[in-house]
């Protein structure tokens, strides 16, 4: 394999070769630590894109259309045990290319990329249809047929995880994939690709086309032979994506953005509740699309919940993201920390207190203070726009009415969490919370067998488990008169 932090330009993956792109093109991934360039990155654009959907429509009128479904199979297994084998060099690639710290991709994204593999590899040959008795003189039954070629649009704050969340359930089905990695983060992507044809899974299968959303990623909506486009990332591109896909009837399922409810009861495990609040909006410094942005505190314990959360927030371990004892590293471009600067000030301006926090650290690469506002109201920006980033909006709530009304009165649905030890309440907000997740007494996890996604700008569709099976098939009827 190629070094792949190195300032030799690392190319794209179109039917199973590396090779430049067709205009010449590339373009820099920086090392958000330091803000110095990691990799040169050929830039794709509409004539890459089409080249690796040929390449991809190819792979599924041939050897990979005809595969047997155990052995698909068998080949996720393969490139499961591949992604074990490399976890160091894919740890260190993601860490430098995203600012994750290594810590939590050995803990969370490599363990979720080999799990997606794993569970979705054992689902290949289980993706049954249904013998349906509409008439006696007709064998009637449904069969399900892979959707055909699948353009996946991935995100940057979690490049390995979310990109095997389309691709294994992808190539499960039977589908090719083409898979445009955020231009932020590429470099993991590639390296898939590679591990990909190492396992064995034919040439065209897994096409990569690193490049801008402008232009690759609008050139994947567009193409005319692309049957599914599957996306995570804003709501603004996601509207995009909509009303280019109508133009010619794709399917599309959206993961979008989330500003999402953390409430806090006065009967609650306040320590544990904390540690969640803390690690559910600092976690990959709040570059999480479930991130707990706005914690909603009764009004009784709100002072001591702000004064430990703050505590919690000084107290973080703030630095190289590739060493160990890091949990927290930068904001993933100098843009999107200058976004999250920008929001910090509409904060201040509108009369929310910082209780810490607040600043940039330092001035090479982009790091932020973990912050840290009270004093906020419902109304304001930073309650109610998504900042992707390390910054927690504290607010008081009188009762259960007025937590639901906050923790609802957003236009974003994915998530949220309620910290109680009444079973009845919490069964209560379950129902009454509009969030695609509801934690009770946690905040966070996810789990591949479990369906994951939102509504209202939050997105539609769910991925994961087995609704992911539904995302990358189509149902066939198949009428047989028996003559009777």
């Amino acid at each position: 394999m190629l070094d792949r932090t190195t300032t030799d330009t690392q190319r794209l993956l179109i039917d199973g070769r590396r090779i430049a792109a067709g205009s010449g093109r590339s373009f820099e991934t920086l090392n958000p630590a330091t803000g110095e360039v990691l990799a040169h990155v050929a830039e794709a654009d509409a004539g890459d894109v089409d080249a690796a959907v040929r390449s991809s429509r190819a792979a599924l009128d041939g050897e990979w259309g005809h595969m047997r479904a155990a052995d698909r199979g068998a080949l996720l297994l393969r490139l499961a045990e591949l992604v074990r084998q490399n976890a160091d060099e894919l740890t260190r690639i993601e860490s430098l290319d995203s600012g994750k710290p290594v810590s939590a991709i050995r803990r969370q994204d490599l363990p979720a990329v080999i799990d997606t593999l794993t569970y979705y590899a054992g689902m290949a040959d289980k993706i049954n249809g249904q013998v349906i008795p509409a008439r006696p003189d007709a064998l009637t039954y449904t069969i399900r047929e892979p959707l055909g070629v699948v353009g996946a649009i991935v995100p940057w704050n979690f490049p390995l995880m979310i990109g095997m969340w389309k691709i294994a359930p992808a190539l499960a089905c039977g589908c090719t994939v083409v898979l445009k990695p955020a231009e932020i983060t590429p470099l993991s992507a590639l390296m898939i690709g590679e591990l990909a044809l190492e396992a064995g899974i034919p040439a065209g299968v897994l096409n990569v086309v690193p490049g801008f959303g402008q232009v690759a990623g609008q050139a994947i909506v567009d193409h005319p032979d692309i049957d599914k486009v599957t996306f995570t990332g804003s709501p603004r591109v996601g509207h995009q994506i909509l009303q280019g896909a109508a133009g010619n009837f794709k399917r599309v399922t959206l993961e979008l953005g989330g500003k999402s409810a953390n409430i806090i009861f006065p009967d609650a495990d306040i320590d544990s509740a904390v540690k969640a609040a803390g690690s559910g909006i600092f976690f990959n410094t709040g570059q999480v699309c479930s991130a707990g942005s706005r914690i909603l505190v009764h009004e009784s314990i709100h002072d001591e919940v702000v004064e430990r959360l703050a505590a919690r927030a000084a107290g973080m371990r703030i630095g190289d993201p590739l060493e160990s004892g890091t949990n927290m590293g930068p904001i993933v471009s100098e843009a999107q920390m200058n976004r999250i600067l920008d929001y910090i000030d509409i904060g201040r301006k509108e009369g929310a207190h910082i209780v810490t926090g607040g600043n940039r650290i330092g001035d090479r690469g982009y790091y932020v203070e973990p912050t840290v506002f009270a004093g906020v109201h419902h109304e304001m920006r930073i309650s109610q726009e998504e900042i992707f980033g390390p910054v927690a909006a504290v607010m008081p709530f009188a009762d259960e009415d007025d937590a639901i009304r906050i923790a609802n009165g957003t236009a974003y649905s994915l998530a949220a969490g309620v910290w109680t030890k009444d079973v009845t309440r919490a069964h209560r907000f379950t129902r009454e919370l509009r969030a695609g997740t509801v934690w009770v007494n946690t905040y966070g996890p996810t789990d591949i067998r479990l369906p994951w996604g939102g509504v209202r700008d939050s997105g539609f569709g769910r991925e994961h488990g087995e609704a992911a099976i539904d995302n990358f098939t189509e149902p066939k009827v198949v009428w047989i008169n028996t003559g009777r």
